[in-house]
């Protein structure tokens, strides 16, 4: 994979700190009831869909993608970081992952059943997001769901210190749920819930569930 600038840092961040994220995020779902809430009715949605692969883009560790494979979903994970992709195939042997970047998406089209992309975005330029939203429409099927987890807000800040102390060099983006709907829109998705998660708390998330239009 030939990458450059901010999405060579992003891997290379991501490669440094993988063992450590892994550890922070393992047990993060166990104190996030509305972040399953949302998850366990996504994957009743690919089911209601008629199942099929499901693609976790941005997967880090692969704690999402095993969450909904226990759920029943065909869920598998890609990510721009050998050093996650890694970290999931030992932490979930028996799934698939797969190092990719969502900016150049190496599926067929229409070949999934659903998508997630759970704060992975956020390292996503504005510029870049409506192509890697086409690129999920192109690889879903008409009618699939897209579930997008992000950060709420105005202020895009760079991260040089991540999990376990190791240097980074990211951007994390924070958006307004406007926003991204409208980005959603765009690409030929309807949005269908948006879901605020500690909407007063200092660091306020979102979560859309969407499908796209034929």
């Amino acid at each position: 994979m030939d990458l450059d600038g901010w999405l060579a840092d992003t891997r290379t961040s991501y490669d440094t700190v993988a063992v450590d994220y892994a550890d922070f995020v393992r047990e993060s779902l166990a104190n996030a009831p509305n972040v399953r809430a949302a998850l366990d009715l996504f994957a009743d949605a690919v089911a209601d869909f008629g199942g099929g692969p499901v693609a976790d883009m941005g997967c880090g560790p692969g704690h999402i993608t095993g969450y909904l494979h226990n759920l029943g979903v065909n869920a598998f994970g890609i990510d721009v970081s050998p050093g996650m992709i890694d970290v999931a195939r030992r932490e979930h042997p028996e799934l698939r992952f797969e190092v990719g970047s969502m900016t150049a998406l190496d599926l067929p089209d229409e070949s999934i059943a659903g998508a997630l992309a759970f704060w992975s975005l956020i390292h996503i330029p504005d510029e870049e997001v409506p192509s890697v939203l086409a690129g999920f429409r192109r690889a879903l099927r008409p009618g699939a769901p897209l579930l997008i987890g992000f950060h709420v807000g105005d202020v895009s800040r760079l991260k040089t210190e991540g999990y376990g102390g190791h240097p980074m060099k990211i951007y994390v983006r924070r958006r307004r749920p406007a926003q991204v709907s409208a980005w959603l829109s765009a690409a030929g998705f309807t949005v269908e819930t948006e879901t605020l998660l500690d909407p007063e708390s200092s660091t306020p998330g979102a979560i859309l569930f969407a499908r796209r239009r034929s």
